[in-house]
């Protein structure tokens, strides 16, 4: 087959900063130009060369037909290409626009050449790969490992479009991966939010937590986790609530914690308390009845004067009766009966029992350790199913592991020597992440923002890196969105979410941003600084353990004899 210039039809008429027109007479003669490469199609690569020895690298963005009754076809074939990079001496390099005028030729990039820029740009021993060109299968597309899970990362598709297995196969990839012989696990560690229960099937050697399981105490949580469980925020006095609570849980801190420096306890310190004795304080705030004759000390009803309202309060519910005209209400007296009734209804709901059950016996080491995977048998993912978690307190919960697990890598890296930065990065993985960070202003997401947005921020230096996963990426905080380095985007059929995408990628991406709600169930946009080129790609399928997010054959399952329902068992399932 020739392969002389004379045979390809095909001449740059245009160039500009981001965009290079391309007029080819005879689309047969162009797209055979060489047997390695397939037809021609939106995405696909070409080379404009000025010699062999520098080459412009495009990827096709559009192509038209224009009606020529002067040329032999009677029709010329216009393709836009955006420019990529420069190969020059077999080295390729991002960016550059430089061409001779007018360029000698302009052909489909070979196999050979596109699998060398891939290759060529990545060491080997940061290939990271879970993909593969949507125009050539047989092509992978590795990314820079280091560049793609040191920084944060994002994966957005809409329902039906392959995230879930996306997901699912570059964590299945990063937790394999081994540099050089040796048995046992790698030194992988990722936490894994999984919002419907989906990836138990995917990782089932994975440290699976449920809300029977989980360990996450009540005194754990901060100021901002503490007021959204316990805190009414638009009540009238919910000012004196928060005074008195904060109030409450420091003094019982410093009583729980004698051997800790007094000095050094703060509402935020992660030391134990009783919430129960806090509930007894604010009871007796409550009702408390004051002598004015009496220094003006709370008097109970048998005519204790109280100077310290410390333990004593924290110890029994104490009885207040009016038995003078010398007895006066305290400071709160009736001010707390709605906020008494939602402390008790929070403490007393079975739903919560997770929060409270065994609190006073865990250690925050051990807390620690069921989330990175460091419990009785050792795991380099942790799957925290959230689906039985109440909605009213997951927000909270996902705040409180983001947080501790950041804290956990800024005090780990406190310890190490100057020269390491760090020994066990961890990566939080949050799926269908607009449940917990998204644009709203709402006072129940408060604290999974703030946990989430911090990582974003600062994370990063102390070896925490983020995978935002969501179906719905224009309603996710801008502030984490915007901190994301690489993108693997997949159909989006929603126009808020595609132009939201498309902000958030680079300019120079120009056309291709446009295939997104074409996209096949399994393909995708991958682009970010740890990939050479912006590619339409192929997600590698699961070998062995998929997710459980398969479509449901609705009208084969119909189509089958009826089924009776156990209710019973349902029932029972859903009473516990």
């Amino acid at each position: 087959m020739s392969q002389g210039k004379e045979s390809i039809n095909a001449e740059v008429i245009a160039v500009y900063p981001n965009k290079v027109k391309i007029s080819v007479d005879d689309l047969s003669k162009f797209v055979a130009i060489d047997d390695q490469v397939e037809k021609l199609k939106v995405g696909s690569y070409l080379e404009i060369a000025d010699d062999d020895n520098h080459k412009l690298i495009a990827i096709i963005e559009s192509y038209s037909i224009v009606v020529d009754e002067k040329k032999a076809l009677g029709r010329t074939f216009v393709i836009e290409a955006n420019p990529l990079g420069i190969i020059e001496d077999k080295v390729f390099t991002r960016g550059g626009d430089s061409l001779t005028i007018p360029p000698t030729k302009v052909v489909p990039a070979k196999k050979d050449d596109i699998e060398a820029i891939f290759n060529a740009s990545v060491k080997e021993e940061d290939k990271f790969c879970f993909s593969s060109l949507v125009q050539k299968s047989s092509i992978e597309t590795p990314v820079n490992g280091n560049k793609f899970f040191n920084k944060h990362f994002a994966i957005v598709g809409s329902t039906g479009s392959g995230k879930s297995h996306t997901v699912a196969k570059v964590l299945q990839n990063a937790i394999r991966a081994k540099k050089g012989q040796y048995s046992g696990l790698n030194n992988s560690h990722i936490v894994l939010f999984d919002i419907h229960g989906e990836y138990k099937k995917a990782f089932p050697n994975a440290n699976h937590i449920n809300s029977q399981n989980i360990k996450i105490p009540y005194w754990l949580f901060d100021s901002d986790e503490l007021g959204d469980l316990f805190i009414e925020s638009n009540e009238d006095n919910s000012h004196n609530q928060v005074s008195q609570f904060r109030y409450a849980v420091t003094e019982n801190k410093k009583k729980e914690n004698l051997s800790f420096p007094q000095e050094k306890i703060y509402f935020d310190s992660p030391l134990k308390f009783k919430i129960d004795e806090v509930i007894t304080y604010i009871k007796n705030m409550n009702n408390e009845l004051i002598n004015k004759k009496k220094n003006r000390n709370p008097t109970t009803k048998s005519g204790d004067s109280i100077e310290n309202r410390i333990p004593k309060y924290f110890e029994n519910l104490l009885e207040f009766e009016k038995v003078s005209a010398d007895y006066v209400n305290g400071p709160y007296t009736g001010d707390f009966e709605r906020f008494i009734l939602r402390l008790e209804t929070i403490r007393n709901n079975p739903r919560l029992k997770f929060l409270f059950d065994s609190a006073e016996s865990l250690k925050l080491e051990n807390i620690l350790r069921q989330f990175i995977g460091y419990s009785e048998s050792k795991s380099n993912i942790t799957v925290i199913d959230l689906s039985g978690i109440p909605f009213e307190v997951l927000s909270i919960t996902v705040s409180l592991i983001s947080r501790i697990l950041f804290e956990y890598s800024y005090y780990y890296k406190k310890l190490l020597m100057e020269d390491i930065d760090c020994e066990t990065p961890l990566l939080l993985v949050y799926e269908e992440a607009h449940k917990y960070v998204p644009k709203s202003n709402l006072v129940k997401y408060r604290a999974s923002k703030t946990a989430i947005e911090r990582i974003a921020k600062e994370g990063r230096k102390y070896g925490v890196t983020l995978g935002i996963v969501s179906q719905r990426p224009s309603e996710i905080s801008e502030t984490i969105f915007s901190q994301c380095n690489n993108f693997i985007a997949m159909r989006l059929t929603n126009p808020d979410d595609q132009n939201y995408v498309k902000r958030l990628l680079p300019d120079s991406l120009g056309n291709l941003t446009d295939t997104l709600p074409s996209l096949k169930t399994g393909e995708a946009l991958l682009i970010g600084d740890s990939i050479v080129l912006p590619s339409i790609v192929k997600i590698d399928k699961c070998a062995e353990h998929k997710p459980s997010s398969n479509d449901i054959p609705y009208i084969e399952i119909w189509q089958e004899h009826w089924k009776d329902v156990n209710f019973g068992q349902i029932i029972t399932e859903w009473e516990k």
